[in-house]
């Protein structure tokens, strides 16, 4: 695999770890995957139940437990460190706020169409911004309005087919169903994005993600227009499944 850059990030292994709630994906788990050349991803779900002995007020120890995580992964790694933030959380603003603040270099978020995500960047900001998508219409309704209305385009794409996990909108019967496959969207998403990257001049890479867990899987993937995976660690996903 070749390495690729989000923005200006380098990203020497060009896969992104799953963004795993309630504390699964913390420090510890993303410092390990940035070490490797990945990028490791903080989940900020479920962060002030983690740390309510901070607080009682769960909106205030989700802050601090979202500083405190990222001051972790910085005490274990020079990697490459993104949090995981749903547009449906209640707290998202806050999530939001405090990943830039903190400087976090990635803001992945997804459970939704973050259409006005580029709002809360600063002049100062360095925080990058991925959303998560899962058709090649959410892809384009981004692009649009985040151009539109703030002058910016995603630093990267993730789009999640029916066999990821977590809060997409489909339907059961389209796990299987070939016309809602990663394999159907990635190429689809591909052209959407050219359109933009030709249009204005610059780069943005597509991470695929739902069913993706060998070396094989992501050189299939990789083979039908995407640069690169997010993916749960292998041995965690069949953990999770039993």
């Amino acid at each position: 695999m070749k390495a690729i850059n989000i923005g200006n990030l380098p990203i020497p292994v060009p896969i992104i770890q799953g963004g795993m709630g309630v504390g699964i994906s913390l420090s510890g788990l993303a410092a390990a995957v940035a070490n490797e050349g990945g990028v490791g991803v903080i989940s900020s779900a479920g962060l002030g139940l983690l740390y309510r002995n901070f607080s009682d007020n769960y909106l205030e120890a989700s802050i601090h437990g979202l500083k405190e995580e990222l001051r972790l992964a910085r005490e274990k790694t020079r990697g490459v460190i993104g949090v995981n933030v749903m547009v449906a959380m209640t707290n998202f603003v806050d999530m939001i706020k405090t990943s830039i603040s903190e400087k976090a270099d990635i803001i992945i978020a997804g459970a939704g169409l973050p259409l006005d995500l580029p709002s809360f960047l600063r002049k100062d900001s360095i925080t990058k911004l991925v959303p998560i998508v899962s058709s090649a219409r959410a892809t384009r309704l981004i692009c649009e309005k985040w151009k539109t209305n703030y002058d910016y385009l995603p630093d990267a794409v993730i789009v999640e087919g029916p066999k990821a996990g977590g809060h997409l909108g489909f339907k059961a019967e389209q796990i299987a169903d070939k016309d809602y496959s990663l394999e159907k969207l990635v190429p689809e998403i591909v052209s959407e994005l050219r359109q933009f990257e030709d249009k204005y001049n610059t780069s943005i890479p597509l991470f695929a993600a739902g069913g993706i867990y060998t070396g094989e899987d992501i050189n299939n993937i990789m083979n039908l227009g995407a640069s690169a995976a997010e993916k749960v660690p292998l041995q965690m996903h069949q953990d999770l499944r039993h």
